[in-house]
C-alpha cells in the first residue's frame, strides 16, 4: 500500500513528506494506523549525526494508533486494538525479559540496524529503496508496520494522542526517578533539564513521594512548567541549583540528580555529582554524542563519598508492564499527559515542530493524524 512518512535523507537537512510504499505485515506483524506522533529529541540526534543511522530513514519511536491487520502467528492484539509503540521490544524470552528488565531485552541489537527483527524485508520503501524505521517503529507515518514485540495493547478509553507519549518520553522520564534514582518518601532530588523526559522525570519524583524537588533549566518558561508537574524549586543552572539545595538540607544536599538536557554534556557530570549527597546517585538519561567517550569527574569525590553515577534507559522500565500502569495512573488524575502537550502539528508540518523543540517552546510537540 502507499502511505505518506517523514523522510531523512541525510544528516543536518529537513525532514521530507514522501509518499512511501508500505509492505504487508509478515507472521509476526501488524499493520497500525497511526494516531499521533511524540517529537522526541532522540529523532533530533539522528538528524544531528549524533546518533548514527542507516539514511534514508523514517523517524518517530513515540506513538499511538488503531491495528488495521495482523500476522498469523500474532497474539497479543488484534483488528481493532488500540495501542502504543514500545521503542525497546520486548521478547519476553530471553534473560533480560526474564528478570524483568524488559528495557534490555536482546532484541534491541535491532534497534538502529535497518532491518526488521529477524532481518527480512523493510517495511518501507521509497522508488525501491528501502527506508530504516526509527527504533523499529517509525511513527512519523500515516501507516507504519512494526513487530509485534513492539506494540502493546491499551485501554481504549485514553485518548491516542495522550497515550503516545507513554511510548518514551512519560516512560523514561518517570521511570528514570522510580526505577533508577530510586526516590523514595521525603527524598530531595534534582533534575536537570525540562523537557518531555525531564519534566516526568518530576511527576515521578512528586507520585514517589519526593518532598523537595529542584528543576534546573535556562529557560524561564520551562521552569514555570516545571512547578505545573511538581517541582518545589527551580533554578537556572547547577551552580544556582547547589546553593539552593544546600539551604534547603542544611549542607547535606540532594539524595538523587537526574539529567534529562537535550543533549548529555561531559562537563555537566561533575558539577551534578556535586549536588549530591554521601552516598546519593547521579542518574543519566539524555543521550550524548555517539563519539563523546571522555567524562569530567572527580574519582576522590566518587569514592570517599560513596556517590554513584548511573545510566538510564527507557526509565529501566518494562514496557509492557509500566506502559499500562501509567496509563492508569493518567486514568486515576495522578499523572498528568494533558499537561504535556504544548502544541500539536499536521504530518506536513514536522520541520516546524523540531523547530520549536530547539527553540525551546516545547515540553511535547505531537503530530496528529487526521
Amino acid at each position: 500500500m502507499k502511505t505518506h512518512a517523514a523522510v531523512l535523507h541525510e544528516i543536518n537537512t529537513p525532514w521530507r513528506i514522501e509518499e512511501v510504499d508500505l509492505r504487508a505485515p509478515g507472521p509476526e506483524e501488524v499493520l497500525v494506523k497511526m494516531a499521533a506522533a511524540g517529537l522526541c529529541h532522540s529523532d533530533e540526534h539522528v538528524v544531528t549525526g549524533d546518533m548514527p543511522a542507516p539514511l534514508p530513514f523514517v523517524g518517530g519511536h513515540e506513538g499511538a494508533g488503531v491495528v488495521e491487520r495482523v500476522g498469523e502467528r500474532v497474539t497479543s492484539v488484534a483488528v481493532g486494538d488500540h495501542v502504543v509503540m514500545s521503542f525497546i521490544p520486548s521478547c519476553g524470552k530471553c534473560r533480560w525479559c526474564a528478570t524483568g528488565q524488559q528495557n534490555l531485552c536482546d532484541l534491541g541489537r535491532y534497534l538502529m540496524a535497518g532491518t526488521p527483527i529477524g532481518g527480512g524485508e523493510a517495511f518501507m520503501h521509497l522508488d525501491g529503496v528501502p527506508i530504516a524505521p526509527m527504533a523499529l517503529i517509525g511513527s512519523f507515518a500515516e501507516h507504519q508496520v512494526l513487530n509485534e514485540a513492539s506494540v502493546i495493547r491499551i485501554d481504549p478509553e485514553v485518548p491516542l494522542d495522550k497515550a503516545a507519549l507513554v511510548s518514551c518520553g512519560v516512560t523514561t522520564g518517570w521511570g528514570s526517578s522510580v526505577y533508577v534514582a530510586r526516590v523514595g518518601p521525603g527524598d530531595v532530588v534534582v533534575v536537570v533539564g525540562i523537557g518531555g523526559i525531564g519534566a516526568n522525570a518530576v511527576q515521578g519524583a512528586r507520585i514517589a513521594g519526593a518532598r523537595w524537588i529542584v528543576a534546573v533549566d535556562p529557560v524561564e518558561w520551562k521552569r514555570d512548567q516545571a512547578k505545573t508537574f511538581g517541582a518545589t524549586h527551580v533554578a537556572a543552572d547547577v551552580y544556582s541549583a547547589y546553593a539552593l539545595v544546600n539551604d534547603l538540607t542544611m549542607g547535606q544536599l540532594a539524595d538523587s540528580a537526574i539529567i534529562t538536557t537535550d543533549v548529555a554534556r561531559s562537563d555537566l557530570v561533575a558539577p551534578t555529582m556535586s549536588l549530591v549527597r554521601k552516598g546519593g546517585a547521579v542518574v543519566v538519561t539524555a543521550i550524548a554524542p555517539f563519539t563523546q567517550s571522555e567524562v569530567k569527574l572527580s574519582l576522590f569525590e566518587l569514592t570517599l563519598f560513596q556517590k554513584e553515577l548511573r545510566g538510564a534507559l527507557f526509565g529501566g522500565g518494562n514496557p509492557r508492564a509500566d506502559i499500562p500502569k501509567l496509563l492508569s495512573l493518567y486514568k486515576s488524575g495522578q499523572l498528568m499527559l494533558d499537561e504535556l502537550i504544548t502544541r500539536t502539528y499536521p504530518l506536513e508540518a514536522i520541520n516546524e515542530g523540531y523547530r520549536d523543540l530547539r527553540e525551546g517552546r516545547n515540553i511535547r510537540g505531537v503530530l496528529v493524524f487526521g
